[in-house]
């Protein structure tokens, strides 16, 4: 925390208040809506592509990373939270800090999920950060802990963790108000998060190389890159260069919400390559609305500013009809 941050939280008492969270119930006596079942395993894995014989058949169990799901409220919302959780984002909001976005999780997995689980859960509100300067604005990070039971028995933890913030202020100063040296001057791009787990794949991008790890035990390719293998659970792999062909699997047409370093509408497609595996990435070349499931791509590299460049697919030519799986945000 700057020494400015540090000097505006001791005047408004603000941080004091929000530490006194700390330790106390942000959820009670939760329960799953639902106990872990097989069609939402099915669905889970139709969607993230993961076809491990683990997840099917009589002795199925539950991915790992499901933990989440089976206590999440759904449309009709959270009936479990505490008033304490509560009262801490009503003072957030209260205090200004009225936008919120999602940062980060953690899970630790302490043992399977089966069907017929009955899924319960207390969260705590772990930490409140000092006051933070971001790209999107200043705020708090509020992270929460979860401990998730079936059948009493702790099966895993889930940190999550928000950025409860005021919007950094925009231009108020319309485009064609702006001198010529102002209105070229755009926002950046965010920075893509760069890990021991994924460093590999950015080093590609910027020697134009896209890769795709391949497990060292039975050979499957995964994308995007992960710490092991999704099929055997091998940690050792390599990788394969994609040849850069594909084409359009789904995609949707983002209008909202606006950000500066974007131009909506524009097209987000998940692009199935040639080698099997999946990926999301923008589409070019033609307009957002004549996107179409099924259309070929070719990969290229898209310099965004003087720091980043990011994989994007351009349009080959028109694909057939549009199909399920399309949308409009």
């Amino acid at each position: 925390m700057s020494g400015e941050e540090r000097a505006h939280d001791a005047r408004d008492g603000l941080y004091d208040r929000l530490k006194a969270y700390e330790g106390k119930p942000a959820a009670i006596a939760g329960r799953g809506k639902d106990p872990v079942n097989l069609p939402m395993i099915r669905h889970w894995c139709e969607a993230m592509g993961d076809a491990h014989p683990a997840y099917r058949g009589p002795d199925a169990v539950a991915p790992p990373t499901m933990l989440q799901a089976w206590t999440m409220g759904g449309l009709s919302g959270h009936q479990d939270r505490s008033e304490a959780y509560g009262e801490l984002l009503g003072l957030l909001d209260g205090a200004g800090y009225t936008s919120v976005v999602a940062t980060d999780c953690e899970q630790e997995y302490l043992r399977p999920l089966r069907p017929g689980d009955e899924i319960t859960f207390d969260a705590v509100v772990e930490s409140v950060s000092p006051r933070k300067t971001t790209k999107l604005g200043t705020g708090h990070f509020v992270t929460t802990r979860m401990d998730v039971r079936a059948g009493g028995e702790l099966a895993g933890t889930h940190r999550f963790r928000i950025l409860k913030y005021a919007p950094a202020a925009r231009p108020a100063k319309p485009l064609e108000a702006m001198e010529p040296a102002e209105a070229v001057e755009r926002p950046r791009r965010p920075r893509p998060v760069v890990n021991r787990d994924n460093a590999g794949f950015w080093e590609g991008v910027a020697a134009h190389r896209l890769l795709i790890q391949r497990c060292a035990a039975c050979g499957t390719l995964r994308f995007p890159w992960l710490p092991g293998c999704n099929d055997c659970g091998a940690g050792e792999w390599d990788t394969v260069e994609a040849g850069g062909e594909g084409t359009v699997h789904s995609y949707v047409v983002m209008h909202h919400p606006p950000f500066p370093a974007f131009d909506p509408p524009y097209a987000v497609g998940l692009i199935e390559l040639a080698e099997g595996v999946r990926m999301i990435s923008n589409v070019v070349g033609v307009p957002y609305d004549k996107v179409r499931i099924g259309m070929p791509v070719r990969l290229e590299f898209q310099r965004v500013d003087e720091e980043l460049e990011l994989p994007v697919f351009r349009a080959v030519e028109d694909g057939p009809a549009a199909g399920p799986g399309e949308g409009e945000r």
